[in-house]
């Protein structure tokens, strides 16, 4: 079945689902932005910028597409095969890909992959185009920022916003992230966090300490996304 699932075929028609149905979350739940204007100069005008949101959050994402549709935007995905159909589905949305991923220790192919998506990623943001990333994917451990986005942030020298995002009702599946999955015509929040900054000296304790830090902001973004929709569970 996992062979199946991962064929060309099964992975364009994953895909097309999920972007189809990331579309109609879109147009069809009421959406509300709380502390939008921390991003509006980004937005504005010509720097670049990297957007957090957990992984878990990945089928309510294009809740910010709106505000990312006003620069040139492109996603940090998993080179993996079950990266593809998100890759593919964020494709129809107008949000091209990056596929990078953290590599397993002694797996130097992967690592070289790594390390050149994220230059490419660099270049990107370098250049002020946006890049929104999933900092826990994809393999988690669920709301803990991985060092790659910091990484980024480090380079390039351009702002971090962190995007807090849920919606009611919506179902969470039983998956390392929680998955959340919306229902048409129910409530979005999206709680917008930022501007945070790696400054370019950071050292390795650093950037263990930004993470905590970090990863604890984003998670009470999505905590307060929940309660402005009612949610009292996670």
């Amino acid at each position: 079945m996992k062979k199946l699932l991962r064929s060309d075929a099964a992975q364009a028609l994953l895909g097309w689902l999920l972007g189809t149905y990331i579309r109609l979350i879109l147009e069809t739940v009421r959406w509300r932005h709380e502390n939008l204007e921390c991003v509006e100069p980004v937005l504005a005008g010509d720097s670049g910028a990297i957007a957090l949101f957990w992984h878990g959050r990945v089928p309510l994402g294009l809740a910010t597409a709106p505000q990312w549709w006003r620069k040139r935007t492109r996603a940090l995905v998993s080179p993996s095969a079950d990266g593809q159909f998100i890759a593919t589905a964020l494709e129809m949305a107008g949000i091209p890909a990056i596929r990078a991923s953290s590599a397993k220790k002694g797996d130097s192919a992967k690592a070289r992959q790594a390390v050149a998506a994220i230059r490419e990623a660099v270049t990107w943001v370098s250049g002020g185009g946006a890049l929104v990333v999933t900092p826990d994917g994809p393999r988690g451990p669920n709301e803990v920022i991985a060092p790659g986005a910091l990484q980024i942030a480090k380079r390039s020298g351009q702002p971090v916003f962190l995007m807090g995002i849920a919606a009611n009702p919506a179902s969470q599946a039983r998956t390392w992230d929680k998955v959340m999955f919306a229902l048409p015509f129910g409530r979005g929040s999206v709680v917008w966090d930022g501007p945070l900054f790696v400054p370019p000296d950071a050292d390795e304790a650093m950037i263990a300490k930004l993470i905590i830090e970090w990863s604890a902001r984003l998670s009470a973004a999505t905590r307060r996304a929940e309660t402005l929709v009612g949610r009292t569970t996670h």
